[in-house]
């Protein structure tokens, strides 16, 4: 993601993004304060992880059936805080419900011994929690975000420490409330206002045993390789500049209707959002038009109003750094077909933009933009598509569009991406591991294997087996 998760000592503090009004500022917590909650996490991690799956799915069951029941309160705060549309708020908690549910559900069968058969004897897998883990998140989805780790490492047996956003205290403290409520033990889960320097005193704590990161490049690059020198796990998501191809045989109104949500939802701040339309030249002219024409007609307004189509951006700063990076694309020989400015309005919005000419020189070429900006691509034919959406330092997804079912699958394997999605953008199922590669990060998050980060996977061997002579 273009955004940096961790920053120098700050102020947590809620500013509405649509009128530019702070909400509220929260003091961060001391150093004694921070160990008092260490302590207290490692204490509860002593007894959560002798309880029994069941008895840990009865909280995070809890936890997540308290959601559903109050989706309007905590899809209201996402928005003052972040300006994320009020439905598409309300979606991000019903899915941050349902994962709850999902590890609640399957974790024990996801974890259970695997029988292994070696020539002598008999032995099996087993899958144990390793302790506290310490997760560093983004505010583009403040909820979700904290779901995906807590549903499969708190059922595995883990307890968790989050250090969340700067900029959504509030809705960090409703996730750590939510757990207290569903009853949780103290120090089960706990949420960190701590700055950068804290931070980074956490990850070198030896009671902390694993590191879980969505964020920028650089963020991700300084705490795995902390987490590296304290020869600790870590899995971190950082974000993707992802291609959306679309092939001379594909369903251009499907197309376009996938292009629309796919670069626009959540005001385009989505690391797996297509951020670069790769189009054969067949269709390319049509396709550009019917998109520039979709994209031209959102209409920005307050996020609480279900009627808005386009939202703020999170911040002033995030608008800020967009609109120069427009800018430097332009100053390098990219044209701008749509938008390319803020809108006159009070609050953080952003014209939807489309840059095209971008050449590989151009820094625009190598960027990902956080933000309602589309990058636009002509090409002669699939394998010039392919090359293209490989020439990338990201890794995360990708998507083809094309009414060959076996075509679509070949192109498919031929992106160097974590994900890719056929006719759809279907991001994510709690069922479906989520992650990428190259600079878009390591690990995996959801599915069978999300729960797998941070567990011990303990090898048993047991059975007659002739003991050697002295």
């Amino acid at each position: 993601m273009a955004l940096p998760t961790l920053l120098p000592a700050m102020a947590y503090e809620s500013v509405n993004p649509f009128d530019g009004k702070t909400l509220k500022t929260f003091v961060e917590t001391t150093d004694a304060q921070l160990e008092t909650k260490i302590a207290a996490a490692q204490a509860c991690y002593a007894t959560w992880r002798l309880k029994t799956y069941a008895e840990r799915a009865t909280i995070v069951a809890n936890a997540a059936k308290i959601m559903r029941a109050k989706v309007d309160e905590f899809a209201r705060t996402a928005t003052l805080e972040m300006g994320k549309r009020i439905n598409e708020a309300r979606g991000e908690v019903q899915f941050s419900a349902d994962i709850l549910a999902y590890y609640a559900k399957n974790a024990e069968r996801f974890l259970a011994p695997v029988k292994l058969n070696p020539k002598i004897g008999q032995a099996h897998m087993e899958s144990s929690p390793m302790g506290i883990i310490f997760g560093v998140e983004p505010w583009n989805f403040p909820f979700y975000q904290l779901a995906r780790v807590a549903g499969p490492h708190l059922m595995a047996g883990n307890v968790l420490m989050v250090k969340h956003a700067g900029i959504v205290p509030q809705c960090a403290i409703a996730f750590e409330k939510l757990w207290v409520e569903a009853g949780a033990p103290a120090g089960l889960y706990t949420n960190l206002l701590i700055t950068y320097e804290q931070a980074k005193r956490v990850v070198d704590d030896p009671r902390i045993k694993g590191v879980a990161l969505t964020g920028s490049v650089a963020a991700g690059k300084s705490i795995a390789s902390r987490a590296g020198r304290n020869v600790k796990v870590s899995s971190m998501e950082l974000g993707g500049s992802d291609a959306f191809i679309v092939l001379e045989d594909a369903d251009l109104e499907l197309a376009i209707k996938w292009a629309v949500w796919g670069r626009m939802y959540n005001t385009g701040q989505t690391c797996c959002a297509a951020k670069r339309f790769i189009v054969v030249e067949q269709l390319a002219d049509t396709f550009l038009e019917k998109f520039r024409t979709a994209l031209a007609a959102l209409k920005p307004g307050d996020p609480l109003d279900e009627k808005t189509t386009l939202g703020p951006l999170s911040t002033e700063s995030a608008l800020v750094q967009l609109l120069k990076q427009v800018d430097a694309a332009v100053s390098h020989g990219a044209k701008v077909v749509l938008g390319g400015k803020r809108i006159d309005r009070p609050g953080s919005f952003m014209q939807p933009t489309i840059l095209t000419n971008i050449t590989p020189k151009n820094p625009a070429f190598r960027e990902e933009f956080f933000g309602p900006v589309a990058l636009f691509f002509r090409v002669k034919d699939e394998d010039e598509a392919i090359a293209l959406a490989n020439d990338s330092d990201f890794g995360l997804g990708g998507y083809v569009f094309t009414r060959d079912e076996a075509r679509g699958q070949r192109v498919a394997s031929r992106v160097e991406t974590g994900m890719m999605f056929i006719n759809n953008m279907s991001w994510s199922d709690a069922d479906l591991p989520f992650g990428g590669i190259k600079d878009s990060g390591y690990g995996r998050e959801l599915g069978d294997m999300g729960i797998q980060q941070f567990v011990n996977k303990k090898l048993v061997r047991f059975g007659s087996i002739e003991a050697p002579s002295t």
